[in-house]
């Protein structure tokens, strides 16, 4: 692991996490995070009192946007102390499973529900087991949208749709929805059954809107679920903050 300066825990600095959509900002007091908040992407750095930023981006023309930003540390795959990362895993995913670790403890699972769906579990010992990675929701429902000639946009329903839809917006709703929810469930039981102990931690833009699907669908499963949106914050936290 590559060491990065740090923070103070007594510093306010500010941690940004570029992902494929948007920006997540978190402002923190040294550990303590103070308030969490996204924008869409910028065309030149602003930061709130020209704080510290810590920075993780999986988005190149973004993070050149802040090459020249004075007070700034970026966050590589090669600063995680991850056990056994391969060289094209992202820099997100990575993160994430680290925050998750020092939150929650090893063995531990991360779904992360942003644009890409995608599934990243660690072992007793803090190595990369694996993953999966799959469109997410937003994405599933945009594609269909964007590269068929009639199919409309769809926004998420409140609710699960009936599974055997008699109009065009509610087939596509319930095709979506329900196969990404049995595939989310199948590759939970498979964890489950590698790691009986383990914690699966839930995350990203469109986590609330499964979470409550699973809950209506699944209610067993989703009890056994955690829900953190800053999970990604606490990987970027443990690696920037002195003596954390």
């Amino acid at each position: 692991m590559i060491a990065l300066a740090g923070f103070n825990n007594t510093q306010d600095w500010i941690a940004l996490a570029i992902g494929n959509s948007r920006l997540h900002w978190g402002r923190f007091c040294g550990a303590n995070l103070l308030k969490s908040w996204d924008t869409k992407y910028l065309t030149q750095p602003v930061v709130e009192d020209n704080l510290p930023v810590c920075l993780a981006s999986v988005v190149p023309s973004q993070t050149q946007l802040w090459e020249t930003y004075p007070q700034l540390e970026i966050i590589k795959l090669e600063h995680i102390p991850l056990k056994g990362v391969y060289p094209t895993m992202g820099c997100d995913r990575a993160l994430a499973l680290w925050g998750a670790i020092q939150t929650y403890n090893p063995p531990v699972l991360v779904v992360d529900a942003g644009t890409a769906l995608t599934f990243t579990g660690a072992d007793y010992n803090s190595q990369l087991v694996g993953g999966a990675i799959l469109p997410g929701l937003s994405s599933q429902f945009y594609s269909l949208a964007t590269k068929t000639a009639a199919l409309p946009q769809v926004e998420f329903p409140a609710k699960l749709p009936s599974r055997w839809a008699n109009d065009t917006r509610s087939a596509i709703a319930s095709g979506i929805l329900y196969t990404t929810l049995a595939g989310i469930k199948d590759y939970l039981c498979n964890w489950w059954d590698l790691f009986p102990e383990s914690q699966v931690i839930l995350t990203g833009g469109d986590s609330s809107t499964i979470c409550a699907y699973l809950q209506e669908l699944e209610p067993k499963i989703a009890e056994k679920i955690i829900f953190d949106a800053e999970l990604v914050f606490w990987g970027m936290r443990s690696l920037v903050v002195k003596n954390y």
